[in-house]
């Protein structure tokens, strides 16, 4: 899903585009790469505040997710809830995972966003597996559901067993 930058910092982008042609019309000459510098960085950081504010995730996206790293979860038909916007979701199943786990409480599963790339992971809350507590980027690493060195590992299919 895409957002626009926020009100604030876009009126932070015009005040500063603002302060460096101030800036660039009173300077002597010699000075111009320097200011030059500077507006080059403050439109990287702007370019990069932005990039953040739109890489909001979908619940669609995260129960999405479910499925493309654990193949016991293809067919499930899950669908989530936001705990915490791109840190923590609440998936229910619409149908039970695969019979390869007789008991999924509190079974740790990879999720894998549509790169390829694991992005988090998930732990089942109940019996049957059909209710997961799902968890992305560090804060899966801190549940203990993924390794630091297994988050952001390419994924090109499901994970079986």
């Amino acid at each position: 899903m895409t957002t626009s930058p926020t009100p604030r910092l876009a009126r932070l982008g015009d005040e500063l585009e603002h302060a460096c042609a101030a800036d660039l019309a009173t300077r002597p000459r010699r000075r111009t790469r320097r200011v030059v510098l500077v507006a080059v960085v403050v439109a990287v950081v702007l370019g990069a505040a932005a990039a953040i504010a739109a890489d909001q995730l979908s619940t669609s996206d995260v129960a999405n997710s479910l499925p493309a790293g654990t193949a016991a979860l293809i067919g499930t038909d899950p669908t989530c809830t936001v705990v915490k916007q791109n840190v923590e979701y609440h998936c229910v199943l619409a149908r039970p995972p695969a019979p390869e786990v007789s008991d999924w409480k509190g079974t740790v599963e990879p999720t894998v966003d549509s790169t390829k790339h694991v992005n988090g992971g998930c732990r089942a809350l109940r019996s049957d597996g059909l209710e997961w507590q799902c968890y992305l980027g560090q804060a899966a690493v801190d549940e203990q559901i993924v390794s630091q060195g297994f988050l952001g590992q390419y994924a090109p299919s499901p994970g079986r067993g």
